[in-house]
């Protein structure tokens, strides 16, 4: 029996089988919870359905979380299925493709900044506001980070002030929420080969600066991240919450790169 049996949870970003969001619903599901997954309009219905059915989901939602008025009608379709909800994961991350390419300044607009904050930061605490009534004490709320939310990334340009909010928005909601019990923590994850870094300038060079950079000279895998979001989300860390857990194979904390050592 996995540490997740009897939880029910509910996974927000799903749009592809490479993803954070799919290898976190995969570990979820081998611990023993029982899913619920959301997608974005017409257009991905069929696949996130699909991945529902390989995990044995419960229900598949649609859900636009840029539209309070979407995410509100999920959560009250999700309570004709269920009573309660015990974990909610937010793996949800965007900005318009131009703005993630080339010097900070060039890049950056008052839209782009506004559809990146909104999308990325503000649906975390949306998704928390609307799933509030169907979670209690013992309930988590995970979110997905990144080191651009504390340290200038070449390329990420908008999407780090956007995961700095996303950062303070944990802190914030673990503050307000921890009176009624229910933690509130974010993974901060190395660069992955998901479909989402596709978009960023340059990926491939950050991949090889991160592994030779790291404390375990290695990348992150999908799997890594997964296994330690199941971790967040389970009872095991009753006692955590407010935390950006980073999993980054140790790339955060190095000062400098050390010489090999014979």
């Amino acid at each position: 029996m996995g540490f997740l049996a009897g939880k029910k949870a509910l996974v927000v970003g799903l749009a592809s089988n490479r993803s954070i969001a799919w290898g976190v619903a995969q570990a979820l599901h081998r611990e023993g919870a029982e899913l619920a997954l959301s997608y974005q309009g017409e257009k991905l219905q069929g696949r996130v359905e699909k991945m529902g059915e390989e995990l044995n989901a419960a229900v598949c939602l649609p859900m636009d979380v840029s539209d309070d008025a979407e995410i509100d009608a999920a959560m009250g379709q999700l309570g004709q299925t269920w009573n309660d909800l015990d974990i909610l994961v937010h793996s949800v991350g965007f900005a318009p493709r131009e703005q993630l390419e080339g010097r900070y300044l060039d890049c950056v607009t008052r839209d782009g900044s506004r559809i990146a904050h909104d999308i990325s930061s503000y649906s975390f605490p949306a998704l928390a506001k609307a799933a509030k009534p169907m979670m209690s004490a013992g309930a988590s709320l995970l979110t997905m980070s990144y080191l651009g939310a504390i340290r200038a990334i070449p390329n990420y340009n908008v999407m780090g002030p956007a995961k700095a909010s996303l950062e303070a928005n944990v802190r914030f909601m673990a503050a307000d929420l921890g009176r009624d019990g229910i933690r509130v923590n974010g993974v901060s994850a190395g660069p992955l080969k998901t479909l989402a870094s596709a978009g960023i300038s340059n990926f491939r060079y950050m991949l090889n600066y991160v592994a030779e950079g790291s404390a375990l000279k290695r990348n992150a895998t999908v799997e890594d991240v997964a296994n330690a979001c199941a971790f967040m989300s389970s009872d095991l860390a009753a006692g955590i919450t407010g935390e950006i857990l980073y999993v980054d194979c140790g790339f955060h904390i190095m000062g400098m790169a050390f010489p090999e050592q014979s």
